[in-house]
């Protein structure tokens, strides 16, 4: 039986993040000013593209797993390998110094991730779960929280520490007091990172948590109408009928 870890973005969107949810047809996605997350079903078919690109709209980027071949026309525009963790023994622990965020404090949130690049942080992400911060002089200086929630699993997600607040545990200590919530709730941590950050998935595996799998996605532009012009005029071109592949896809 298949795992809702293989499939994150989908079963949180299906499941207990739906009403953050939109959908056409077989692709669905958050809002954008909440996550930039699209998924399919595990077995999407034909159709599947042409409702991404109804629900996307033309030139947008989407990322998509990798394993997917998108049609003629569509561009390849990055390649990212990653890393899905899973809470194997981690020690969990409530924080006295770190205080719950929320709406009020956005702002400074989006200043820290511009400052630490954690990963995709919109307007709304600090609704998707429970956001800790610990301040310093009033300051934002670290934080973390929680983002793709499958059914029975959470992400942990936005771990960052301002620079001249790191080599401090801070964000040692925020990881341990998000995942208390989340086993409180009877539910297991999860994490996601960058294949290429191997300084945070030391971090997180010397923390209690294990590698589950290698994970792969492309970064793809829904194609204009433009693309689809120059397309069908190569095809008339050249005779072939048979349009552009996407360099670098994987079938």
């Amino acid at each position: 039986m298949a795992s809702p870890l293989d499939n994150p973005a989908w079963a949180s969107l299906t499941g207990p993040h739906a009403r953050f949810a939109e959908r056409h047809g077989q692709a669905v996605r958050y809002r954008l000013d909440v996550a930039p997350f699209l998924a399919l079903p595990d077995r999407p078919d034909e159709r599947a593209w042409a409702d991404i690109a109804a629900l996307a709209g033309p030139g947008a980027l989407v990322p998509m797993n990798a394993s997917l071949t998108p049609p003629a026309g569509w561009e390849l525009v990055d390649h990212i390998a990653g890393v899905q963790l899973v809470d194997d023994g981690l020690r969990v622990a409530e924080d006295p110094e770190a205080v719950r965020l929320g709406p009020a404090d956005v702002p400074e949130m989006l200043d820290l991730v511009e400052r630490t690049q954690p990963g995709p942080f919109r307007q709304r992400t600090v609704e998707l779960g429970t956001y800790l911060g610990i301040r310093r002089d009033g300051a934002l200086v670290a934080m973390a929280g929680e983002r793709l929630h499958p059914p029975g699993w959470t992400e942990i997600s936005a771990v960052c520490t301002d620079p001249a607040h790191r080599g401090q545990g801070l964000a040692t200590r925020l990881v341990r007091a998000v995942a208390a919530g989340i086993r409180a709730r009877g539910e297991t941590p999860i994490m996601h990172a960058a294949a290429s950050n191997t300084s945070a998935i030391g971090l997180y595996e010397s923390l209690g948590f294990r590698l589950r799998k290698r994970t792969e996605f492309i970064l793809l532009r829904v194609p204009t109408e433009a693309d689809t012009e120059a397309d069908t005029e190569a095809d008339i071109d050249t005779g072939t009928g048979t349009g552009t592949t996407v360099a670098g896809a994987r079938p």
